[in-house]
């Protein structure tokens, strides 16, 4: 096993990814820029380097700066986390161009699966169902042409895309032109790279996921499916495992698609391949993320696994430690998203100093927490603090878990979507599993006018109050009235 490594990147994940490292007895080194000096990850690791730009995140994605480091450190090993640079394949090629053993695949699965046309590709050798798409080659009479073939509504999407950036419906051939213009503009703006492609939009898909583990050579298994349809502006909520009301056999269909794509590919360490499932219960493959989720969580909770420690071991041994028979999936899991914005003014960020923070102890819940008391969140990084996870026996269980814990959850000081999420766990059409990537936008009215936020408002008073230093000295030094009686008058 490695002696050390270097965490490259902050937050939550970079303390989720220290924890499993120490309790392997791994020495743990992190990254921070200044801003982040008092981040619970700085805190955590064994040893930190700081990284230096005027722009905070950028920081995060200086590869010669975070190499220097790790040369200087005589680091063993590198493990991206998610976002910043954990699926750039030319930090990836870099890492190990310095003899630095890089927690993922290679740079060259990152290159191929990296681009949502060319994995398309990939999908297709590998008898994956795709649906039809037309990409756009710099000749936009024939890119019109193809569309039309294709029929609409239809989805334009950035090849280099992510995160719903470049993402544009087209409902008619009238819309086509100006949406063209809008994707290709913001395809470029947010990558570098204006191609866009177009492929059958589905209404009301829902999002599937399947988790993949492969050793490099050709052995692949899959730790089954995770839900990822409550999404708001193509980005993820809330997500859980198994997905409900998913029939037996597509299920079994789709996570076999997923290793029959990383197995065409000899795919290595840990990776997700995601698909678009219409209401008529066919699915298609929507690309591959190549590196561990956000939502990880939810599949270490019914599989009973670790997945940081499980591509440690990959990276370190070049095997898969569990063949697929071992991997079952016992109960359910939900996890949901803390995010810094609020969902009353159009889920607009929002930052501030978080005043005070309870985390409830509830059994079978687990806080993965990237900020700490005192610490001022800004606009330089993504509005995710935190996750809540919870776990039980079945569906229900897991709901009533997440609507205890989210809850008595209170976090102050700056705006969060707690309210929104318990608003969510106690919808009727959530509660039913009626799941779809519109799920939000179709029941936002009801979601956002939840008398939830008109309950939590004495309470969150209450907590502010009882928080307050000031308040808690005077509490604590005030005399106490029947102290100084000596008896209870009735």
């Amino acid at each position: 096993m490695f002696k050390n490594i270097l965490v490259a990147n902050r937050g939550e994940i970079a303390c989720r990814i220290i924890r499993t490292a120490q309790d392997m007895g791994i020495e743990t080194h992190a990254i921070f820029h200044h801003a982040d000096r008092n981040a619970p990850h700085v805190a955590l690791a064994d040893l930190c380097h700081e990284v230096e730009s005027e722009v905070p995140v950028a920081a995060y994605l200086d590869i010669d700066q975070i190499l220097k480091i790790a040369k200087n450190a005589e680091i063993e090993s590198i493990h991206p986390g998610y976002g910043f640079l954990s699926e750039n394949h030319i930090f990836a090629q870099r890492v190990e161009e310095e003899g630095i053993n890089f927690i993922g695949p290679t740079g060259a699965s990152m290159t191929l699966l990296g681009d949502k046309i060319r994995s398309r590709e990939v999908a297709i050798k590998a008898d994956v169902p795709v649906s039809a798409s037309a990409e756009y080659l710099d000749d936009e009479q024939a890119f019109v042409e193809e569309c039309r073939k294709i029929g609409y509504p239809l989805l334009l999407k950035a090849s280099a895309g992510g995160g719903g950036k470049g993402m544009q419906i087209v409902n008619s051939p009238g819309e086509l032109g100006e949406k063209i213009q809008l994707s290709r503009g913001e395809a470029e703006r947010y990558f570098g790279d204006n191609r866009i492609y177009a492929e059958t939009y589905i209404s009301k898909p829902r999002h599937i996921e399947v988790q993949i583990l492969g050793d490099g050579n050709g052995d692949v298994i899959h730790l089954f499916e995770r839900e990822c349809s409550i999404q708001r502006r193509f980005q993820k909520i809330i997500e859980e495992s198994p997905a409900p009301n998913l029939d037996t056999s597509l299920r079994e269909k789709i996570c076999v698609s997923a290793c029959e794509l990383a197995k065409s590919l000899n795919y290595r360490n840990a990776g997700t391949v995601e698909f678009i499932v219409s209401e008529d219960n066919q699915y298609y493959f929507l690309e591959m993320n190549t590196r561990l989720q956000v939502e990880h969580p939810v599949t270490e909770l019914v599989c009973d696994l670790d997945l940081v420690r499980e591509q440690l071991l990959i990276a370190a041994n070049g095997k898969l430690s569990h063949s697929q028979n071992e991997i079952i999936q016992r109960g359910h899991a939900i996890e949901s998203r803390i995010c810094c914005e609020d969902p009353n003014n159009n889920f607009a960020p929002a930052t501030g100093k978080v005043q005070s923070c309870h985390l409830p102890s509830i059994e079978n819940t687990r806080y993965d927490i990237g900020f700490s008391e005192g610490q001022e969140i800004t606009s330089d990084f993504d509005s995710m603090i935190g996750k809540l996870i919870c776990y039980g026996t079945d569906r229900n269980a897991a709901i009533q878990k997440s609507i205890e814990s989210a809850g008595k959850m209170h976090i102050l000081g700056i705006d969060t979507n707690l309210n929104f999420l318990l608003a969510i766990f106690r919808s009727e059409a959530f509660s039913e599993g009626l799941l779809h990537t519109g799920f939000i936008s179709e029941n936002q009215d009801a979601l956002t006018n939840s008398s939830i936020y008109e309950e939590n408002k004495d309470i969150a008073a209450i907590v502010a109050t009882m928080e307050d230093p000031e308040v808690r000295h005077f509490m604590k030094n005030s005399s106490n009235l029947h102290r100084s009686i000596g008896s209870w008058r009735n």
